[in-house]
């Protein structure tokens, strides 16, 4: 495992690769976090409605 890292960052399109999948988990960290809040958010308004009927 080590040994591919390694071949990767010598390349070019190794770090390229690196790099998309950096930023990859950086946009999944803060969907999951909007995801969270955003659903959150939802869970007491609906509640608020079915306390309304």
């Amino acid at each position: 495992m080590l040994s591919i890292f390694r071949r990767l960052m010598k390349n070019a399109d190794g770090a390229t690769a690196i790099e998309y999948t950096l930023i990859a988990a950086l946009v999944a960290v803060a969907a999951i976090a909007a995801m969270k809040l955003v659903g959150g958010q939802l869970s007491n308004t609906l509640s608020n409605v079915a306390a309304s009927f």
